[in-house]
């Protein structure tokens, strides 16, 4: 066995069966921007790709039907999307000398930082396949990035929305909740926004925004969700990306920038309708540890004990016209 290389254990399956559960636990609040996908696992054994297929709608005919005559058979069409699987891992080394003479558990300290960074990892992986869609709104309708002098106004959410229903776009109408694992639950229509924290002042300051624990019922809010305006639902994550001093001039409209008087940062929130990316990963194998005890490998003195955390899936935008990445500035 290659030495180092955390890719087995003599763990008892109950004690490795409780890191994982940690692992899982401790990569969950990082997990934002793939909760709104399609979620297609592959089974082990099935390929190293998933093929997202989508059929295409035929086209209105408005003729009629002639006396008697039977209309020609048509077919429909579909489209395949192929994403491949690929992993990302990340170990840890404890020596002897740790175990021995740290209080602390520390092997679980060690799969504790692994479930952060993994998390943390997955997550940005996603944001950044959804930031590549070309459909993009900049607050205040403007042509460019360098002309982007505002913060998220009503007159923005309205246009977005009339864009993404004018490409029939669908609400989400149901969704996972970290607490119960895969099965759906139903919620109010309306689409998904993913923006950064510093854009939650600017939030609550439109008309009509409606904060989570003003909700009919609060309890229905998924995690990090901070509100709603209209149609939109809105969570926030310091993981929203953020292109610093690239906007129009931040001084006299009070925006946050960077760079004292030069331009200011960018803010690109996700708006999310109903299909428009797909997330799979192998079944088993989305996020799992790997712990190697002291003795195991090139380990002859019992030395050293090596934990592992490895993600296998992947990502794809399936329909561009479903999502749109709002560029804005936010208030200082």
């Amino acid at each position: 066995m290659a030495a180092g290389i955390a890719t087995t254990t003599t763990l008892p399956p109950a004690t490795l069966a409780f890191y994982d559960r940690n692992l899982i636990k401790r990569a969950t609040p990082y997990l934002t921007h793939n909760k709104f996908g399609q979620k297609r696992p592959i089974p082990k054994g099935g390929g190293t790709q998933i093929k997202f297929r989508k059929y295409n709608a035929i086209a209105v005919n408005k003729t009629p039907l002639g006396e008697g005559i039977t209309p020609p058979i048509e077919s429909i069409t579909k489209t395949d999307l192929i994403a491949q699987l690929q992993q990302w891992g990340r170990r840890l080394g404890i020596t002897d000398m740790v175990e021995f003479t740290n209080p602390d558990p520390v092997i679980t300290e060690n799969v504790d930082i692994l479930g952060e960074v993994m998390g943390e990892t997955i997550d940005e992986i996603v944001r950044d396949v959804i930031l590549g869609c070309p459909s993009i709104y900049r607050a205040g309708n403007v042509a460019g990035r360098i002309n982007i002098i505002t913060a998220p106004a009503t007159t923005d959410f309205t246009r977005i929305e009339r864009s993404l229903k004018g490409a029939n776009a669908k609400y989400f109408t149901e969704i996972i909740r970290a607490q119960t694992g895969f099965n759906t639950s139903p919620i109010a229509p309306a689409f998904w926004a993913i923006c950064h924290t510093d854009t939650i002042m600017d939030l609550r300051a439109l008309s009509g925004f409606i904060q989570v624990q003003n909700y009919p019922n609060p309890a229905d809010a998924v995690e990090n969700e901070v509100g709603s305006w209209g149609n939109f639902r809105f969570i926030a994550t310091t993981k929203s990306k953020i292109l610093p001093d690239l906007g129009g001039t931040a001084v006299t409209n009070a925006l946050k920038y960077t760079t004292a008087n030069t331009a200011c940062d960018i803010y690109q929130t996700i708006i999310l309708a109903k299909d428009a990316y797909g997330y799979s990963d192998l079944a088993g194998e989305g996020l799992r540890t790997f712990i190697k005890k002291k003795g195991e490998g090139d380990d002859d003195l019992e030395q050293r004990t090596r934990v592992g955390a490895k993600a296998t899936f992947t990502c794809r935008m399936l329909t561009d016209a479903f999502c749109t990445i709002f560029e804005h500035g936010v208030k200082a």
